[in-house]
């Protein structure tokens, strides 16, 4: 045993070696990689003072430039800036991807092996310097501090570019729960709100335009100027992944929802105190067939057997588009016989063009999502409808049938590419940089793109943090209350699962032992089905079934039938739970709220007033038959849209 155990040993320490000298060799190739790109940095902006105003010399040609001055027209200063741009920085404005900030705010300038996702992608300067790149999208941002630091740094090290063309930094929502991978990203020092589909379930414009106002406050003071959200999809087919990104099922609702979700970030037209929304996902991406979700090949198809294809569109035309959205991306799937060719819709013509430019008239940006061109390493390129062409050719077909911009990619080489061979002309390009510009400019980026880190008070303040409960009370909805066992008496004893810990400070009657316990509170996520194929992100991405396995089941029975319980639901999607509701003397339906906001409404401190923005289906048989297109279609629900009660 002791000679196994000192062959293990060795080994091990054999294979910690090998992979300290393999990263050991990464990291040099990595640091002579960032060394030579740090090479094409050319010098800050020097300050231009003319009638004692001051302007930025972005070219550094000593003079102001029309595109430099803020007291030019904009269009003026979009033919100016054009008109000096080389084939490669035009090709580089056309793509946004994920980038990652450094402790302290620094920027990724080699990879780190205690952060993986440095090691996925790639390093800052490569992008912005070699690559001619000035849309990104952050992901984790561990302080608001470092985030407005690596904000300014990012701005400095685009200012040296030969341009000095700023950096637009997009984001996926931040003021929820936890992290979604590829759809969202919690961040604690914002205010903290409910999902989109708990906006639903507050029917409170209002409410909704006032979150919009202050996360573009608390964007803004950070250097993030474009929300990739708010999702204008409807929650038609309960099995899909983001139904908890939708504000409902119903598109009056979530168009006037959308609508004044835009209006709170943007205000009534885009300008530098403004965040861009990029209202997602074109022309609709909730009628996924079968629920499965179209970022992998399993759920390539968006169906439409109730022939609502209209339907979808209504929180565009009536919402996003009534509030003058500035960007619009279209989602991943192929609307399946809905155009002459069964494409994808970024690569749809009939859909980009036909629709949304020519009969919506919409002149704002396009953006296809992430990843349609290029397989990346947690998942294939979603190219669906045409695998089969090459990457080259998919960036040509993404251009031909409209879209200004690619999201997820790197890849200003295959445009060159195109160009060099005649397949796309520059004029193409200026169209589309056109459009990317004008955001630019109304947004203020060109003038001063930085941001002050020592007046960082109005992220996370208490009054946007109290909003941001309201707002959570107001989502919140009490679906069954047997014997009017709520609001629950203070000198009731409660044992909970389910929810964080610490409760117990703020509620002293929880106690430990369910057995001491009067009433059970019992929290549940909705179910979900194993991945079905082997992309990495796939693994996050909760889909399918909506009914508990009957082990678990069992278990969740035998507990809350032991004594009178609460049980809360977790909307992430509407889950199946007829025996679970039987079982129960009151039923929560929770979107994202904090625990101890769920615990207020339990204790009468508050008296719920949500909504259901969605059905909750009363068997697996019901999800089937029902169409995935189709809004409350869904037979004898358990609990119907609109059901909500009150103390």
């Amino acid at each position: 045993m002791k000679k196994f155990l000192r062959i293990t040993g060795k080994i091990l320490g054999l294979l910690i070696v090998l992979l300290l000298l393999t990263y050991l060799i990464f990291w040099i190739k990595w640091k002579v990689q960032s060394s030579s790109n740090m090479k094409l940095a050319g010098e800050e902006a020097p300050t231009l003072i003319l009638n004692g105003k001051k302007f930025r010399d972005l070219n550094k040609n000593g003079k102001l430039d029309p595109y430099e001055d803020d007291n030019s027209d904009i269009e003026l200063r979009i033919d100016d800036l054009l008109s000096q741009m080389n084939l490669e920085e035009k090709a580089g404005t056309l793509f946004i991807n994920m980038t990652i900030m450094r402790d302290g705010g620094e920027l990724n300038k080699v990879p780190s092996i205690t952060n993986p996702f440095s090691l996925l992608l790639e390093i800052t300067p490569e992008q912005v310097l070699k690559k001619r790149m000035n849309h990104f999208n952050i992901m984790e941002t561990p302080s608001a501090f470092e985030t407005a630091t690596w904000n300014n740094n990012l701005q400095k090290l685009a200012e040296r570019t030969r341009l000095g063309i700023p950096v637009t930094i997009a984001t996926d929502p931040r003021h929820g729960a936890g992290f979604d991978a590829g759809t969202g990203v919690a961040s604690s020092f914002y205010s903290r709100w409910p999902s989109q589909l708990g906006m639903g379930a507050t029917r409170d414009s209002a409410l909704v335009h006032e979150f919009g106002n202050i996360a573009r406050q608390e964007y803004g003071t950070l250097g993030l100027r474009l929300a990739l959200h708010p999702m204008a999809d409807l929650a038609t087919e309960p099995r899909w992944t983001r139904v908890n990104g939708c504000f409902s099922e119903d598109a009056e609702l979530a168009a006037r929802l959308t609508e004044a979700y835009v209006l709170g970030f943007q205000g009534d037209s885009l300008t530098n105190s403004s965040v861009a929304c990029m209202t997602k996902h074109f022309s609709g991406g909730g009628p996924q067939e079968d629920g499965w979700d179209a970022h992998f090949s399993s759920g390539k198809g968006q169906t439409y057997p109730g022939s609502n294809f209209d339907y979808h569109l209504i929180p565009f035309i009536e919402g996003a588009l009534k509030a003058k959205t500035a960007q619009i991306m279209p989602y991943y799937g192929i609307p399946k016989g809905q155009t002459g060719e069964e494409v994808a819709f970024a690569f749809n013509k009939e859909i980009i063009t036909g629709l949304l430019r020519d009969s919506l008239n919409f002149q704002g940006v396009i953006c296809t999502d992430w990843g349609l061109v290029s397989d990346m390493p947690v998942k294939e390129a979603s190219a669906w409808g045409v695998e089969h062409l090459s990457e080259k050719e998919r960036v040509k077909k993404i251009l031909d049938a409209g879209c200004d911009m690619l999201g997820g990619e790197s890849r200003p080489d295959l445009v060159l590419q195109l160009l060099e061979e005649g397949a796309i002309t520059e004029d193409r390009l200026d169209v589309s940089l056109r459009r990317i510009f004008r955001d630019k400019f109304r947004l203020g980026l060109f003038d001063n793109p930085y941001v002050d880190t020592k007046n960082l008070d109005v992220v996370g303040n208490p009054d946007f943090v109290e909003k941001g409960k309201e707002a959570q009370r107001k989502a919140l909805v009490l679906l069954k209350n047997e014997n009017n066992l709520l609001p629950l008496a203070s000198d009731k004893k409660v044992y909970i699962e389910g929810m964080v810990e610490g409760l117990e400070k703020l509620y002293p009657q929880i106690v430990s032992n369910v057995s001491d316990a009067d009433i059970i509170i019992k929290k549940l996520n909705t179910p979900s089905s194993p991945p079905i194929g082997d992309n990495l992100l796939e693994r996050f991405f909760p889909q399918g079934r909506l009914d508990f396995p009957e082990e678990e089941k069992t278990e969740i029975l035998e507990l809350i039938s032991s004594k009178p319980t609460i049980t809360v639901l977790e909307m992430q999607r509407p889950p199946i739970v007829p025996d679970i509701n039987v079982a129960s003397k009151a039923v929560i339906a929770d979107f994202d709220c904090q625990d101890e906001i769920i615990l207020e409404l339990i204790f009468g401190k508050f008296n719920p007033s949500g909504k259901l923005p969605i059905e909750i289906p009363s068997s697996v048989e019901a999800v089937e038959n029902q169409m995935e297109d189709v809004p409350y279609d869904s037979k004898n629900p358990l609990y119907k849209f609109g059901h909500g009660l009150s103390y």
